[in-house]
């Protein structure tokens, strides 16, 4: 009796699967402007600013792509997944592009508990595709607090790339292209 139900439970076992297909590769951001390998910095000779990740809304707070199908519907874009949460990845880049094109020095959260600097927090309010223009949007509303200030500066910041289709390919290269155009005039905002 016993053998009998572990081999009716054999065909079952085969139909169960716990998690999602994986796609066939993650999805990341790479700064097109890089930091110069060897670059040195000192915290006690230059400006500091803290970068935090930015909120989101629950539609890319996962490893999703999301595809605006209309003002009030969202999809995703089918074996399209981040390696981490869009804003965690926005967050790097806009690190790494602060660091390479302007004289702060980039701290990090625990780097920051001794002296922060200057601020930067935000909302990223957009990291997806629209499906009516075809197009990669990253909108981010920045807010900083610069040093020894009482109060915020704040902007929003878009870029729009047009993508050929939507899939996973191009997901990958315009919202990587957008994110690098977002990121260069944040810095160059945060820089002056």
């Amino acid at each position: 009796m016993k053998k009998l139900a572990i081999l009716l439970t054999l065909p079952l076992a085969a139909c169960i699967r716990f998690g999602a297909e994986p796609p066939p590769s993650l999805l990341t951001l790479s700064p097109t402007t890089p930091v110069p390998v060897g670059a040195a910095a000192n915290s006690g000779q230059a400006r500091n600013i803290t970068i935090r990740v930015p909120a989101t809304p629950q539609e890319i707070a996962v490893t999703r792509v999301p595809v605006r199908a209309s003002d009030t519907s969202i999809a995703y874009v089918k074996d399209a997944q981040w390696v981490e949460p869009p804003a965690r990845l926005f967050a790097r880049l806009l690190a790494d592009t602060v660091t390479a094109r302007t004289n702060y020095v980039v701290l990090s959260g625990r780097q920051s508990n001794v002296d922060p600097g200057a601020q930067l927090t935000g909302e990223l309010r957009s990291f997806g595709l629209d499906a009516a223009s075809n197009s990669a949007v990253v909108t981010y509303d920045a807010a900083i607090l610069r040093k020894d200030a009482t109060t915020f500066d704040k902007r929003r910041f878009e870029a729009r790339v047009p993508v050929n289709a939507i899939d996973a390919a191009n997901a990958a290269a315009g919202l990587n292209q957008a994110a690098n155009q977002v990121a260069v005039e944040v810095a160059d905002w945060v820089g002056r």
